[in-house]
This record gives structure tokens, sequence and C-alpha cells, in this order.
């Protein structure tokens, strides 16, 4: 008989998000689920800290006080040096509060509109915490360097990724990069690998 698999509620409802985050941690006797696949809805958390991590943290110890389980979050973003770090934490809603993939990428070419390559240079950042049942975190981080393209190219991925030129991949897009390409280079997946090993280590 199959042992039980520990079940982690991951704090989002993107599904491109899961299904990376379930990609980069496959460990056996593990289960990453969704609010959704434990029939909710995503939280909606305030995410007032002025860091990645305290966002991170304040999700995470969120969806575990909600679901009674361990839970699993992450708060990135893109910081671009010639806005003194904008979008940063507010990269999910920088162009507003509701405001959609393709309005924040609008929004942020539009300030870039006229710089130079050497005006483009950016990174991801990301920071992934996990909060056990007894309340315990363990976090990681991860970073990607790269620049701002002038126009959005590729189909994959969510949010700033066909903005964003990866140096690890030239010529392109993370947008156009496969699920496996994107893990091995990106932020989360750079920050999931070092979780991952965290994870493996305890067991």
């Amino acid at each position: 008989m199959a042992a039980e698999k520990r079940k982690i509620v991951v704090a989002t409802g993107n599904v491109g998000k899961l299904e990376e985050i379930r990609h980069a941690l496959d460990i056996p006797g593990f289960e990453f689920v969704s609010p959704a696949d434990l029939g909710a809805e995503p939280l909606d958390v305030a995410e007032t800290g002025e860091t990645f991590t305290d966002n991170a943290m304040l999700k995470a110890r969120a969806y575990r006080e909600r679901f009674g389980m361990a839970a699993l979050a992450d708060d990135s973003g893109l910081v671009v040096d010639a806005l003194g770090g904008r979008p940063g934490v507010r990269s999910s809603r920088y162009a507003g509060e509701r405001a959609s993939d393709a309005d924040n990428v609008r929004r942020l070419l539009e300030e870039l509109d006229g710089f130079g390559p050497e005006m483009r240079s950016a990174r991801f950042q990301c920071v992934v915490v996990l909060v056990g049942e007894d309340g315990e975190p363990v976090g990681a981080c991860g970073s990607c360097e790269g620049q701002i393209g002038y126009r959005p190219v590729g189909t994959g991925g969510f949010g700033y990724d066909p903005i964003f030129l990866p140096d690890e991949a030239a010529g392109s897009t993370m947008a156009e990069l496969t699920l496996a390409e994107k893990n091995a280079i990106s932020h989360r997946g750079k920050a999931l690998q070092a979780l991952r090993e965290q994870l493996l280590e305890a067991e």
C-alpha cells in the first residue's frame, strides 16, 4: 500500500505558476495542490510587505492558517535598474490593482520608451517560503539577469516573460522557452531548486 503523500497548498490561482512549481518540486512523497483542488478560491492576501520575503511569508502564513496544512508561497518581481528598481514588489499590479499582464507590460514599455540597450538591464527576483504544519518556515531565493526587450515576443509563460531577455538564453525572451528551459534559468526555478534541496536534506 502506497504511503500517503504530504499535501502542500500553493498560494496561487495562477495555473502557469502552479505548473512551474509542480515541475520544479517533483519530489516523491509530496503533492502540491491549489486552492481549487481543495474546492476553494485563492485567498486575497494583502501584499503589504516592503520586500519579496515579507510578502511571501504573509501569503504562506495566511494559507497555512486557512487550510490547516503546509503552505507554499512565493513573491517575485521585475527589478529594472533605470527605473530605480521598479516595478519591484508592485510588479503584478504595476499598472493598477486590477491590471492584466498586458497592462503591466504596456506600462513598462512606455516608461522605457527611448531607452537604448545599455539602459534596459533588469532582473527577475524571487523568494519562495514553505510554512510547515508546525508553522516553521523554510525559504530560498533566486534571480535571473537580463534585459527588457522592445516589444512582446513569445506565447509561453506569464507576466513580463514576453519582454524579458535572459542573459542565459541569448536572443530569446522568457516566453519563447520551454517550461524545462525556463525552470533551468528562471528566478523562480532557481529559488525552487534551492528549496527542493533543503526539503530533500530534511527527509
